[in-house]
Parts: structure tokens; sequence; C-alpha cells
């Protein structure tokens, strides 16, 4: 081939045009919600809510049932989706609000590279600020990080804009994020759409009228965050790009109600994953393959003929998006950090039996709360009429290990570690072993790990607080890039 016409071909790989003969390249755009559980969307069963894009965005997709995080704390998570690596890989940002450390590759920096269009609108918490870029997401973003005021209460206002605004020469990766359906509620043109009589009170909660009002108002944002990927859907069509789009939506952590949020059980931390893949037919389409956060990284960088960087320790997906009924991994791993109380708890999942660890089991699962729900729950509990699950997240000391088999058990409502088949849980002991060792993973001492922020009984905010040891630092996880167990 003649030098001039590989030189152009270089040129048109960096702008990310497609040389002559082949497909465009696809653009991609990511949408994130704040404290969403996979079973509040109307697409994965639950009917008492009004999601209709959503739900006619997954009869274009593959709804993943079984999408795990790497951690159910809000900007650790982010960070685990940006990177591809768990959050005791990357310093401080295994914390809340603790800061990504520099070298570490965020894919949307490396599509930028690559000749992509990279921008953000809305919510960003890619460390240590809610609303502006900070750290390594300076040079991943061409724009975005404008603060709360210009996202608006619903982190939305400038989702269509972006759209609108890209530069038309290039495809373009877009990373929206959502302030729904994090608390405080605010007023908005959705209150009222979701009635209390409909929603599904889970059985860890209490059913009171206060619950389901609780409820409905966290339903009513979530109606508001389906509204707007509505409008993104619109707007993609009337630009005529939409049949050379993927669309990923998911959520950072669930729902910000107890048993839920920075938990480790299922309403905490399964994730609802959908991806829209034009080339695929994934028309109402599902698969029970097991997928990580940590795989969206390598699934968009394969996607966009992008290469994988080193520090990825994902897995693509692209075999399932091929085939629902193919699988990448036999185990996900998830992990519990500090979010204002201190914690270190790991879980696995291998087929459906789930295993934790709990390396300080002498803290309790949960500080003060002051939402009608929980108030509901403490009622309950000084009544002396609260049940079992319920009561969970009360316990201290609490149990070194939990083990539940999510076939028999999928609430998690009974603990098997001390009756369950000792092989069957030596099993889940050797899985997490590995991964602790082959990952990088550490306990920080009880001297210098990150303290408490608020204080457990009143709730308050304490004057003194500083940033302690995070998780892997003793081991030199940040330099650590081996994945741990994919395949048993």
């Amino acid at each position: 081939m003649r030098p001039r016409i590989v030189a152009l071909l270089i040129a048109l790989l960096a702008l990310g045009v497609a040389a002559p003969g082949q497909a465009p390249r696809p653009n991609v755009v990511f949408i994130i919600g704040d404290d969403i559980s996979a079973e509040d969307f109307g697409c994965y069963g639950n009917r008492g809510i009004r999601t209709p894009n959503l739900d006619r965005l997954a009869a274009e997709s593959l709804r993943f049932n079984h999408g795990y995080l790497a951690i159910s704390s809000c900007s650790p998570s982010r960070c685990a989706f940006l990177t591809g690596r768990y959050p005791h890989n990357l310093g401080t940002a295994a914390e809340l609000h603790g800061k990504l450390p520099p070298g570490v590759a965020m894919f949307p920096q490396l599509l930028r590279t690559a000749g992509y269009y990279s921008a953000q609108a809305g919510k960003t918490h890619f460390g240590e600020n809610w609303n502006e870029f900070t750290g390594p997401a300076v040079d991943a973003f061409e724009v975005g990080g404008e603060g709360k005021d210009a996202a608006g209460p619903s982190g939305a206002n400038q989702w269509v804009a972006r759209l609108r605004d890209r530069p038309k020469d290039k495809p373009f990766f877009l990373w929206f994020g959502s302030h729904d359906a994090h608390r405080p509620w605010d007023k908005n043109p959705f209150n009222g759409l979701n009635r209390p009589e409909d929603v599904r009170v889970p059985p860890y909660l209490v059913d009171t009228p206060a619950t389901r009002e609780d409820l409905a108002h966290y339903y009513d944002e979530i109606t508001r965050f389906d509204h707007h990927i509505g409008e993104v859907m619109q707007e993609l069509g009337r630009q005529r790009v939409l049949d050379n789009t993927i669309i990923i939506v998911t959520s950072d952590n669930g729902r910000p109600f107890a048993h839920s949020k920075t938990q480790l059980y299922e309403d905490g931390i399964r994730m609802p994953l959908i991806i829209r893949w034009p080339q695929a037919d994934l028309r109402a389409r599902q698969t029970d393959a097991l997928a990580s956060a940590i795989d969206v990284a390598p699934t968009v960088l394969e996607l966009a003929g992008v290469p994988k960087a080193a520090t990825i320790q994902g897995v693509s997906l692209v075999p399932v998006l091929k085939n629902p009924q193919a699988t990448v991994r036999d185990v996900v791993f998830a992990e519990h950090n500090w979010h204002n109380f201190m914690a270190h708890i790991r879980l696995v999942r291998a087929g459906n039996d789930v295993y934790m660890r709990n390396a300080w089991p002498d803290l309790p699962l949960t500080g003060k709360r002051d939402d009608p729900s929980s108030e509901a729950l403490h009622a309950l509990r000084a009544a002396g009429r609260i049940s079992p699950l319920q009561e969970n997240i009360f316990i201290a000391p609490r149990p070194a290990e939990e083990f539940y088999d999510l076939a028999a058990d999928p609430m998690q409502a009974k603990n098997l570690a001390g009756t369950v088949a000792p092989a069957r849980l030596q099993r889940m002991r050797a899985l997490l072993d590995r991964w602790t060792r082959e990952t990088g993973d550490s306990v920080p001492s009880a001297a210098t790990r990150t303290p408490a922020d608020v204080d457990y009984v009143t709730g308050l905010k304490k004057t003194e607080f500083w940033r302690g040891e995070p998780p892997g630092a003793s081991a030199n996880a940040l330099r650590i890039n081996h994945p741990g167990p994919i395949r048993e």
C-alpha cells in the first residue's frame, strides 16, 4: 500500500472517521442513575413504577439480570466504572469522596485519544467533588463538570444540549450523570405520578403509610430520570444517529433506603444494566450471565475498536451481547468500604451462592437515619415487633461470615454460614482468598483506618476528620492489575 494512503488511513483513524468501505465507528451514550436498585425499573418487573422510556429502551436492548456493582457507594462506584478497576485498586478513591490517583487510565480518555469526542453532563462525583472535574477527569472529557446549578436538580439540564453541540465529524462518547434518585427529594413536575398504594415495599422495610409515601417520592425521581432518557433517545433519532449509537443505562448503587445503599445485599449491590447495541438483535432479550461494573470499560473499548489498557481488570461483555446465552465470568466480587462510617466487607458470588466476609464485625451496618422509612424501622424495633430481616442492619456485633443461597432465599433472610455443607463454604472462602491475594486487597489497622465523620447515634457531622489508610494500601494494590478469579 502506498505510504500516502497509509498515512491517510492513520489520520482517519485518529479522527474516528471510517476508512472507505468500513462501517463508521459507533457512538456511545452512558447514562448513570444515582441510588437506584435494579428492581425499581418497570423492565425489571416492577409494575408499580412509571418508566415508559426505559421499558421501550429495554425492548431494544439486552437486559442483564445479574449485573453487580464493584461497590454500593457513590464516588467509588463511578470510579470503578470509569477505570475498569476494583475500588481497593484505586488508592483513596476506594472510599467515598476519595481522590482518583493520577496515572490510572479512564476509558473515556482512551476513547478521546483514539479520536472520539468525549464529553460529560450532569453529576460527576468521580472523586472528591460532586459536580466538577478534578484529577484524571480533567483530561478524560473535553467538556463537562460545570457544577450543579448548570446541571439542574435532576442533573439532566445539559444532556440534550451536549448532543446538539457535539462536533459532527467525530464519533462521540457522552457520560450523562443524574442526581435522581438521591435524597433529599425535591419538588418537580413528576411528583405524584407514582401512587403510594402501588409501590413495592421490600420485606426489610416496614409497610406503613409513611414508608409508602417515601418510596413513592423515590419512584417519582426515577420517573424524572426516565423522562430525560426519553429526551436523549428522541434527540438521537432526530439527528439520525440512533442506529449507530450504543446506549448503556445503569446506576451507581442501590436505593437510598436501609438494607440497600452501601450494603452488599442484593438490593444494594445488584445493578440495573441495559445495553442497546444496534448491530446485534437484542430486541426484548435478557441474560443471566454474571457481569461486573468493571466490565463496562473493556466492553465499550472493544465495541469502539480501541485497545484495552493494561490497568483494566474487567472483562468484555461483547460475547454476551452477541449471544445472551454466553458467559464471560463465573464469579463476581464486590466490596464495602468507608462511606461516612467505617466498613470492610467483601462479597463473592458464584452460581447462586453468595459469601460475605466482614473484617470488622464489631461495627454496625447503619448509623443515624432520619428518613420516614428508617424511622418506621426504629419504631417497630422499639415496640419489639421487628422481624429478623428488618433487624439485620441493627445487629452488632455482626457475623464475621455470611452465606446465602439465592435460589432458595432471594431476600437473604437466612445466613447459612454455620450450617451449609463445609465443602460449599470452603469453595467460596477459597475464591475470596484468591481474589484478595491476586488483587492486593488489605485491611487497614484499627489505628490507621479512616474514622467515621458522622456520629452513629446523633447523625451530626464530627468537627475533626482525617482521611486514613485506604484498603489495599499496604499491599500496593494501586500498582496491581491482576483481575483476580474470573473463571473457576
